[in-house]
């Protein structure tokens, strides 16, 4: 089991999916609402304070960022959702860029969809989690900014989340509380990836063609 993240290199930025190199190493995307905390979430769990970029402007990840850990897997962080001031093309080009990244990236084994607990449930999340689950993508909601908010009210915004997707899931998807500042959730997640990994791996050899039966 790993307890961190020994080395990991910003690989590049890409504007398409299609300009991206394919891998055969496990891919995590990390996704979710403009401002709601992915930068920081990446440095957290990757003990970086400089890994990603961090901005008080929503909206500026317009690309696609990826980074390749020692440990044998890639971490995608994704454009952000839901910022108004970004022009509606732009929107819908990335919109388009994004589904077609999550529909075709073979190699892509699970979204972590960042929700911000510290406030209620937003429609746009609930509206993009219900897409994921329709569409059959592994998914873990990761509860960002659970150190903003008092435990009473941030209990009430999990009970409320949970109820919304109860109307449509049967079993309701991994859910982690985290903090970037504390390091809350860093091991649980870094437990998820692992555990992802060796299922991926194993996936990987069960596929590969035996040697003996081609000769």
């Amino acid at each position: 089991m790993w307890s961190n993240i020994h080395h990991i290199e910003f690989e590049g930025s890409y504007g398409k999916w299609s300009s991206l190199k394919p891998h055969q190493v496990p891919e995590f995307c990390f996704w979710g609402r403009s401002n709601v905390g992915k930068s920081s979430l990446l440095n957290m769990l990757c003990h970086r304070k400089d890994l990603a970029r961090t901005s008080a402007t929503p909206g500026k990840t317009q690309t696609f960022n990826l980074y390749k850990s020692n440990l044998g897997f890639n971490f995608m962080d994704l454009p952000g959702y839901g910022f108004a001031q970004v022009s509606r093309n732009l929107r819908e080009q990335w919109q388009h860029e994004i589904q077609a990244y999550l529909s075709k990236r073979e190699n892509l084994c699970c979204i972590f969809l960042l929700i911000d607990i510290s406030i209620p449930p937003q429609k746009i999340d609930l509206e993009t989690i219900s897409k994921i689950g329709h569409s059959g993508w592994p998914l873990i909601l990761t509860l960002t900014k659970a150190d903003k908010v008092k435990p009473m009210k941030k209990s009430a915004h999990i009970l409320a989340l949970k109820d919304e997707l109860k109307k449509e899931w049967e079993k309701l998807p991994v859910m982690i509380e985290t903090s970037s500042e504390s390091g809350l959730g860093k091991a649980e997640l870094l437990e998820q990836i692992y555990f992802i990994c060796q299922e991926y791996n194993r996936s990987q050899m069960k596929s590969a063609p035996d040697d003996h039966q081609l000769k």
